[in-house]
């Protein structure tokens, strides 16, 4: 059973750091405390000045007098210290918690095997409500904020409790109207939280288009067509649309707040009336007035809603879409496989009529597939565009498992083996591959865990990938960061960038990875490059189960078979010379290129 926000928020900091909760409890305290005693110094001080100025300060009243304004000041100077503290110890809290919260949203999100939850609404929904992006609050900040406000609460209940030592019914009066009308203004407050989630998609679409003009990926795009004014025009847009019901919301909220606050006013009317009929009767001092004058304002803190309530719980609206990203994506997760994986595969991998839709399509990507991937041998898949080439690695790294069908590792279901150890023994050279900002040896080694470089190894894959002039000619060698956005950086061209990528699969392979999938390996390469690829592509995929995505027949022609994907089942398979003769899709696609680029058999 999940805990209420507020306990689970206040757990997570003292599990977190306990002495940094227990300095917070001791301020909640202090917070609580000083100001109605530093009210209460300065009332009893006003009490004694007309003794004081009747005797003289040479008086035993002028000394008390003096003694009292002594005090007051000592405390007030003391409580001018609140503020600062406050802000030390939040930063720290906040900066704590930041890390605290990061982690458990990494680990969730991170959790599953596969990369389905990544495209689901829902889960992208939960994951923009729990890292603050909906509201703008840093949920890191919901400790501190919340302890702030329990000790202004308690402040406001020791303000009526003074009020209560010259007149029982007073305090507890203005108390239990607090403690009334505390209920509904939370609910009310929650209420207009509550509109911020349910425009959480529309929310994320319009926080896409500020986003996408501040990022430097579409930044040319963007100034070469002009779309500035267009994202700005679609971000307004959407951000109205999703505020029109808050905005209603508020204004309900701030009708119903008049209301309450007529209450509340004829309340502390009857309250001031009360201490002026005492003070007119003289049945009340100079000093005690004074003080319960200053109690009245200082016991709205009881009850009383502000903006740091709305900030609060726009801070602990992120807590159950955290705990559910938690909770629900590890619950998600299969139970892993029992059987190993090292070495595998060591007779083949075969897709056994596997069909596969992607969650909301009408359509199947693949229907019916069956195919062999002999171990030790390179096997290439050819097809038109959209015909789910890409999409069949996806599920041989069992980064999505099939809607129908089997993949079977040595006659072993892939969904009995443990999933991340599968995916360990699979290296793959995407498309659309990963850039990383970090060294370019950390860049192909990914030795981010602290597992040891292999240097001989780091330095045969960069000869094998074509990167080794590559390394050479950076600045820093293999310890120049990759990205010119940090000093003594150095950014890649597309051609560099998919050696770097091309040498890291190498390195997995050499780390005790057996399959190697190649997808368009040679798209961003000049035609040197790509030429010095074809002459070593037998060297690149040799001793490994190999496949190779590619529209260029020079590549695949060299693979020791060929797989023609069409209408999401494997229609032909053989070699090149084989497919030739066969006179179908294959060669008919090969004599396509060939008038096109002139390519010979």
């Amino acid at each position: 059973m999940r805990s209420a926000p507020r306990v689970r928020v206040l757990r997570d900091f003292a599990s977190a750091a306990p002495g940094l909760f227990a300095a917070a409890l001791v301020f909640m305290v202090v917070e609580a405390l000083l100001p109605n005693v530093v009210l209460i110094a300065m009332g009893r001080t006003v009490g004694g000045i007309p003794a004081a100025v009747e005797d003289g300060l040479g008086s035993p009243a002028g000394h008390r007098m003096l003694v009292r304004l002594g005090v007051a000041g000592g405390l007030y100077a003391v409580s001018l210290l609140r503020g600062p503290v406050e802000d030390a110890l939040s930063a720290v809290v906040q900066a704590r918690m930041t890390v605290v919260t990061r982690r458990r949203l990494i680990e969730a999100v991170s959790a599953p095997a596969g990369i389905d939850h990544l495209e689901d609404p829902a889960v992208l929904d939960r994951l923009s409500s729990a890292q603050g992006e909906l509201m703008s609050q840093e949920p890191a900040g919901a400790a501190m904020a919340l302890i702030g406000r329990t000790g202004d609460r308690l402040s406001g209940v020791l303000a009526c409790a003074v009020l209560a030592a010259f007149r029982w019914w007073l305090g507890l009066g203005v108390l239990a109207m607090w403690l009334v009308l505390n209920r509904p203004l939370r609910a009310l407050v929650r209420s207009r939280v509550g509109t911020y989630r349910r425009a959480t998609e529309t929310l994320r679409r319009s926080w896409y288009f500020a986003g996408l003009a501040r990022g430097p990926q579409a930044a040319r795009e963007i100034r070469v067509f002009g779309l500035a004014d267009w994202l700005v025009g679609r971000h307004r847009a959407l951000y109205g649309e999703a505020m029109r019901p808050s905005w209603a919301e508020a204004r309900r909220i701030n009708r119903r707040i008049a209301l309450l606050s007529a209450l509340v006013l004829g309340v502390y009317a009857a309250s001031a009336a009360t201490l002026g009929r005492a003070a007119y009767h003289h049945t009340i001092t100079l000093g005690a007035l004074v003080v319960m004058l200053t109690m009245l304002p200082a016991s709205m803190q009881a009850g009383s809603v502000n903006a740091a309530d709305f900030a609060l719980e726009g801070m602990l609206a992120s807590v159950p879409d955290l705990d559910a990203l938690t909770s629900d994506l590890t619950s998600a997760e299969p139970a892993p496989g029992t059987a190993t994986v090292t070495g595998l595969p060591r007779e083949d991998v075969v897709f056994s009529s596997v069909a596969f839709r992607y969650p909301g399509s009408e359509h199947d990507v693949l229907s019916d597939l069956d195919l062999v991937l002999a171990a030790g041998t390179s096997t290439a898949i050819v097809g038109v565009n959209g015909v789910g080439k890409t999409t069949l690695v996806t599920l041989l790294a069992r980064l999505r498992d099939p809607t129908a069908g089997r993949i079977l590792i040595d006659g072993v279901p892939l969904t009995g083996l443990p999933a991340r150890a599968w995916q360990r023994q699979v290296a793959v050279v995407y498309q659309d591959f990963t850039r990383f900002p970090l060294t370019a040896r950390e860049n192909v080694a990914l030795d981010l865990l602290g597992e040891p470089v292999d240097p001989e190894a780091l330095a045969r894959v960069a000869r094998r990938a074509g990167a080794a002039d590559l390394v050479d000619g950076l600045a820093g060698g293999w310890d120049t960061v990759l990205s010119a956005q940090y000093d003594g950086g150095q950014d890649l061209s597309g051609g560099q960038w998919q050696r770097v990528a091309l040498a890291r699969a190498l390195y997995a392979v050499e780390r005790g990875a057996r399959i190697l999938v190649l997808d368009e390996p040679t798209a961003q390469l000049d035609v040197r490059a790509e030429a010095r690829f074809y002459d070593r592509f037998l060297d690149i995929t040799k001793g490994v189960t190999s496949v190779v995505i590619s529209h260029r027949f020079s590549t695949v022609r060299r693979a020791d078979r060929i797989a023609v994907l069409d209408g999401g089942r494997v229609t032909e398979t053989g070699t090149h010379d084989e497919l030739l003769r066969a006179d179908g899709t294959y060669a008919e696609m090969f004599r396509l290129q060939v008038a096109r680029f002139g390519e010979s058999r």
